[in-house]
């Protein structure tokens, strides 16, 4: 099945282009306070090292947003940057003036039009974007009680009002996130929206909590609206570093087949069968192979009676026997080697490719 994206109007964040026909943007948002200035530099380099393409960055204060024009100044992101504003408008202000690409929005708790019509004119001046950010916690108060509580048709009422709103200050540069901590919330209220306007999406799930739980969130918020052809960026918000969302949502967009990026690692569950620690050497393998970026499938099996051929469709692989590990490549074995030197020969295979 081949999935059929929804074309969305083309925006530039940067010198990123996003919606219409362009590829699904995977982005995440810095983790360290900025007063913790070299950590936050480091975290920069390592977002860019694992292919994150918009980095986003919280700008709470004046001070934070002192230290972002250094980072700006000094030419230190090469990918577009994002400053996230929460309640002071100023700052949004000051951010676009200090030439970030874009900054994030929240109708919910800016201050109301007024406010939010400065930082129209100031993103048009600067050509920048804006991110409407529309969260389930932080809804305008007002329409809340004008929907009797009703969370879906607040967050749906606040981004149309939103996008009425910028389209009669005839600027169009934006995009939309509409979240919320519940899957299903999340899903129902991107399919409205994107039923109703023609901006790209920005999706996931808020608040998803710890790395695995909140994995299994994302890819199932995120990877329902991307099946249906929803989607224009992706962030898998997780309690954990970074660099982690940004691989996970590669893994979400190259098992929907929208991106192939980096080493995909198909492992068997295990059983009584297998004779290793299999789970220690797959974590091996993917030490050994997060940095790559080049588009390949590993296959790492317990054992040898469905080892190569349940991972025929792998680049290399490697299953376990009882004395001797088969390894083969394109889904045919092209050695068999002791156990003990199994996966010394396998790094050197991968290493080769």
């Amino acid at each position: 099945m081949e999935i059929k994206r929804k074309l969305t109007k083309e925006i530039k964040l940067g010198n990123l282009k996003i919606g219409a026909n362009n590829p699904i943007a995977v982005q995440s948002m810095i983790k360290n306070k900025i007063e913790n200035f070299e950590a936050v530099k480091s975290e920069i380099k390592m977002l860019e090292k694992c292919g994150c393409e918009v980095i986003r960055i919280a700008v709470s204060d004046e001070n934070a947003l002192l230290k972002l024009k250094t980072l700006i100044k000094d030419n230190f992101f090469t990918t577009p940057v994002v400053a996230d504003i929460q309640f002071d408008h100023k700052l949004a202000l000051g951010a676009l003036d200090i030439g970030v690409d874009c900054v994030r929005i929240n109708p919910g708790n800016i201050g109301g039009f007024k406010p939010l019509e400065e930082v129209v004119k100031k993103a048009k001046q600067k050509n920048a974007s804006i991110r409407i950010g529309v969260n389930s916690g932080s809804i305008n108060k007002d329409i809340l009680k004008r929907n009797n509580g009703d969370i879906i048709q607040s967050i749906v009422d606040s981004v149309i009002e939103t996008v009425e709103f910028f389209e009669k200050l005839k600027f169009y540069n934006f995009k939309i996130s509409a979240k919320a901590s519940s899957v299903i919330d999340t899903i129902t209220v991107n399919e409205i929206i994107s039923s109703k306007v023609n901006y790209p999406l920005h999706l996931g799930v808020t608040e998803a909590g710890p790395n695995f739980p909140g994995a299994i969130k994302s890819a199932l918020g995120i990877g329902i609206l991307l099946s249906k052809g929803i989607g224009d960026t992706i962030r898998v918000s997780l309690t954990d570093s970074s660099v982690s969302e940004v691989r996970a949502g590669y893994l979400i967009l190259s098992n929907l087949n929208l991106r192939k990026y980096g080493v995909d690692i198909i492992s068997c569950p295990t059983c009584s069968r297998t004779k290793v620690n299999l789970s220690e050497i797959v974590n091996h393998v993917q030490d050994l192979t997060n940095q790559i970026e080049k588009n390949i499938k590993v296959a790492v099996m317990g054992c040898i009676v469905n080892g190569p051929g349940e991972a025929k469709d792998a680049d290399i692989g490697i299953a376990y026997g009882i004395k001797k590990a088969a390894i083969f490549a394109n889904g045919k074995v092209i050695k068999r080697v002791e156990i003990d030197n199994a996966l010394y020969e396998f790094e050197n295979l991968i290493k080769q490719i």
